[in-house]
């Protein structure tokens, strides 16, 4: 369980790096064994974690000699991608640009066509509505392509569901119910399929061991090279939408 530290406030809760002030949270975690310094690429923010019992000057003067290093973090993040009209956004891999359209009749709100993903109705309406259209095409991409795999290994999928994970792409549990990332499917295609494949491979083997990973190969070939491309690209696909 994780707790508050019970000096943040004689922490900063502020950094002021050349591009400008960026909160900093400090977090005390009993499973730390050492001060670490996370981005935060979804909230532009620090987080300081702490080991119990770390004391005042310990944590500033950690936080003082990593400030180059937050400084460069941050000034790497890639910019923001908004759904917005006129903007392109990957949809698995392929750039997709999106296009605000009259309703079409026998039409949801949101489509994709001739490259575009088109959205109808109000135009104060189009984030929500794409970010509507992505998680649903995910959920569908999860729900086919566990199926699909499970099958090649004699196990049953549970319980499909998607959400907006920062930390893990994809989760199994015991009972078979898996949950992904919905910002996958912006990934490419054989990235996306290879975090389904991983989360199946847990059908059998609920450990990352070396059966595990001959599992995993096996269902889909490539394993490092898609694990490297969601190393590279994570902050990128947090900062889309």
């Amino acid at each position: 369980m994780n707790t508050t530290a019970p000096f943040r406030m004689t922490l900063p809760n502020q950094l002021a790096p050349h591009a400008g002030r960026v909160p900093v949270r400090v977090r005390v975690s009993r499973r730390a064994r050492r001060l670490a310094l996370k981005i935060d690429a979804v909230g532009d923010a620090v987080e300081l974690v702490l080991p119990p019992r770390t004391s005042l000057p310990r944590a500033l003067n950690f936080l003082k000699s990593n400030r180059e290093w937050v400084e460069r973090r941050l000034a790497a993040l890639p910019p923001r991608i908004t759904f917005a009209d006129g903007q392109r956004i990957p949809v698995l891999g392929v750039p997709h640009r999106i296009r605000h359209v009259p309703r079409r009749s026998g039409q949801g709100p949101v489509w994709i066509e001739a490259g575009e993903i088109r959205v109808s109705g109000d135009k104060a309406h189009i984030a929500r509505r794409v970010r509507d259209f992505l998680k649903e095409r995910a959920r569908q991409e999860f729900g086919r392509r566990a199926r699909r795999l499970a099958l090649q290994i004699g196990r049953a999928v549970g319980r499909i569901s998607v959400r907006d994970t920062t930390t893990r792409w994809g989760s199994c549990s015991a009972n078979g119910n898996m949950a992904f990332s919905w910002r996958l499917v912006m990934a490419p295609e054989a990235v996306l399929h290879y975090v389904v494949a991983h989360e199946v491979a847990h059908l059998v083997e609920m450990n990352h061991g070396p059966r595990f990973w001959k599992l995993v190969d096996r269902l889909v070939p490539g394993v490092d090279r898609h694990r490297d491309w969601l190393n590279d690209n994570r902050a990128w696909l947090l900062r889309i939408g």
